[in-house]
C-alpha cells in the first residue's frame, strides 16, 4: 500500500472535550518517519494547562457517561471496532509511519487492537455483582461495581493502537472517562483513535488525547489532581517505579504493565519445527521491540547447535526495509536511542565470548536499522540477558537438565512471559508451574489474546489487562449490608 493522501486528515493537535485545540502555549513537535528520519506530521504539545484541562472535560462528561446504560456504551464500543475495521489499512499505513513497523505486523495490530473495542462491548454488560446471606445470618451482602472515576491513561511507542485500546476499551464499558497519553514517538494513531471513537458516538470529554514531549510534569500534575482516581501505565519497569511513586501522593489506583525478559526454553524432546515457528514469532514479532518478545534463549545442549543454526538461516532469510513497503518483514527500530542500545548490547556480548551467527551490526542506509541477529555461546551473565533488548538480537545460552533451564528462567526482576517447548505434556505443565511469569506460551510463541487476562509478577507489573480481569480494573466494589 502506497497511498498516504489520508495525512491530509490526520488529527494532529491536542483533543479535550470533543475538540481538536491547539496547546495553550502554541507549542508543537515533530514526529518522525523511522525509516528515514524524516517529519511526518507536526503535533500540538500539551501543556499542564492543558493537563488540568483536559481533567476538567473528562469531569464533567463523568456522571452521565457512569449513568450511560451498560447496553449504549457496549453498542458505541462495538461500532468504534467496525470503524477501525473498515479503516484498517490507513491505521496500518499510519501505524508503520510513525512507528517503523512492517505493514504485515501493523496489520496484524490494527486487528489485535480492534478485537479489543468488540471484547469490551461484550463485557460492557457484564458488570455484575453478588447478593449473599451473612453467616451470620443477620443481613444480606449485597455488592456492587462502580466506574472507579477518571483514568490516566499513559501508553508506549510500540503499539500506539493496541495499548490505547487495551485501556480505552475497558475503561469506557466500565463507564469511565478518560485522558490518554500516548508516546510522543506516536501520537498519531492515538489521535486517529480519538477521531473513530467520536464517529462512534462516544459523548464529548469521555475520550481526551493529550500528546506531550514533557511526559514527567504534565502526567505528574493529572495524578497529583484529587479528581483523578485511575492510572493505567504500560511502559518500563524505571518509568513504573517513578508514576508509582507520584500516584502514592493520592493514593491513585494504579494498573502497571511494566517490563520484560522472557525466557524462551526448549527441550531435546521439543519438535524443533515448531519451536522455530514459535522463536521467530515470539522474537520478531514488531522487529523484537515488545515487551512479550523472546529476549533469553535457553535450549538443551544436545540440539542448541542445530537450534541456532536453523534460526539464524531463518534469520537470514528476512527482508529489511521501511515498513510502509510491501514485502518487508523487519523494518526501522523506533529510533537512534534504540538502535544505539541494541548495538551496545551485542556488542558487549560478542566482547565477553558470544559468537555472532547472521547479523550483528547495523546495515548502511538511512534510517534507525538493525540487523536481525543469532548470538551463541553467550556468557550467562552478560547484560545482553539483564536488559529488555527491544531489538531484533536472539541470544542463545545452553542449559543441561530442567532444573537448569529454570533457575536461569527465573533469574531476573522480570516475569510477564516465558515461552516453553517440549513434546512432554507432563513436563511442559510441571515447568510453566514453576516459571515465575504472569503468562506462559506452552508450545505457543504468540500469547496475547483481548480475551485472556495479560500481565506480569516482580517487576514486571500490577494487574491485568484483557479478559472479564481486564474491566475490573476500572471498577470499585462497593458493598451494602442490608436487611429485609
Amino acid at each position: 500500500m502506497g497511498d498516504k493522501a489520508f495525512l491530509g486528515d490526520l488529527l494532529t493537535d491536542l483533543y479535550i472535550g470533543g475538540r481538536a485545540v491547539p496547546a495553550q502555549d502554541g507549542g508543537r513537535f515533530d514526529v518522525l518517519d523511522p525509516a528515514t528520519g524524516e517529519v511526518v506530521a507536526s503535533v500540538s504539545d500539551g501543556t499542564v494547562q492543558d493537563a488540568i484541562a483536559a481533567v476538567d472535560a473528562a469531569e464533567k462528561a463523568s456522571a452521565s457517561w457512569a449513568a450511560t446504560a451498560p447496553r449504549e456504551r457496549a453498542e458505541i464500543l462495538r461500532t468504534a471496532f467496525e470503524l477501525m475495521t473498515e479503516q484498517s489499512e490507513d491505521l496500518a499505513m499510519l501505524i508503520s509511519l510513525e512507528n517503523g513497523k512492517a505493514l504485515p505486523d501493523a496489520r496484524g495490530e490494527v486487528a489485535y487492537a480492534a478485537e479489543f473495542f468488540r471484547w469490551y462491548s461484550e463485557e460492557a454488560v457484564r458488570s455484575v455483582g453478588a447478593l449473599a446471606t451473612a453467616p451470620s445470618g443477620a443481613n444480606r451482602i449485597v455488592v456492587l461495581h462502580q466506574p472507579v472515576g477518571i483514568c490516566v491513561l499513559v501508553t508506549p511507542w510500540n503499539f500506539p493502537a493496541a495499548m490505547a485500546t487495551r485501556k480505552i476499551g475497558p475503561a469506557l464499558a466500565a463507564g469511565c472517562t478518560v485522558i490518554l497519553k500516548p508516546a510522543s514517538d506516536t501520537p498519531l494513531t492515538a489521535l486517529a483513535m480519538a477521531r473513530i471513537l467520536e464517529a462512534a458516538g462516544v459523548p464529548p470529554g469521555v475520550v481526551n488525547v493529550l500528546p506531550a514531549r514533557r511526559s514527567g510534569p504534565v502526567v505528574s500534575a493529572m495524578l497529583h489532581d484529587p479528581r483523578v482516581r485511575k492510572l493505567s501505565f504500560t511502559g518500563s519497569t524505571e518509568v513504573g517505579r517513578v508514576l508509582l511513586r507520584e500516584a502514592a501522593d493520592q493514593v491513585i489506583n494504579t494498573s502497571m504493565e511494566l517490563g520484560g525478559n522472557a525466557p524462551f526454553l526448549v527441550f531435546a524432546d521439543a519438535d524443533l519445527d515448531a519451536a522455530i515457528e514459535g522463536a521467530m514469532i515470539a522474537k520478531m514479532r514488531n522487529a523484537g521491540e515488545a515487551c512479550t518478545a523472546a529476549n533469553r534463549f535457553y535450549v538443551e545442549s544436545s540440539i542448541a547447535g542445530e537450534f541456532g543454526r536453523r534460526l539464524a538461516q531463518r534469520m537470514s532469510t528476512l527482508t529489511v526495509g521501511p515498513g510502509t513497503e510491501e514485502g518487508t518483514q523487519v523494518g526501522p527500530l523506533v529510533n537512534q536511542d534504540a538502535v544505539d542500545k541494541v548495538d551496545g548490547l551485542v556488542r558487549g556480548a560478542v566482547e565477553e565470548g558470544a559468537q555472532t551467527v547472521v547479523g550483528g551490526s547495523r546495515p548502511d542506509r538511512p534510517g534507525f536499522y538493525y540487523d536481525p541477529t543469532v548470538l551463541v555461546n553467550v556468557h550467562p551473565g552478560s547484560p545482553i540477558l539483564r536488559e529488555e533488548i527491544f531489538g531484533p538480537v536472539a541470544p542463545i545460552v545452553t542449559f543441561d537438565d530442567e532444573a537448569e533451564a529454570i533457575r536461569l528462567a527465573n533469574d531476573t526482576e522480570f516475569g510477564l512471559v516465558a515461552y516453553v517447548y517440549t513434546g512432554d505434556l507432563a513436563r511442559g505443565l510441571r515447568v510453566t508451574e514453576k516459571l515465575e511469569s504472569g503468562m506462559v506460551g506452552l508450545n505457543r510463541g504468540l500469547v496475547s489474546d483481548p480475551a485472556a487476562p495479560f500481565g506480569g509478577v516482580k517487576q514486571s507489573g500490577i494487574g491485568r489487562e484483557g479478559g472479564h480481569e481486564g474491566m475490573l480494573d476500572y471498577l470499585e466494589a462497593k458493598y451494602i449490608a442490608v436487611q429485609w
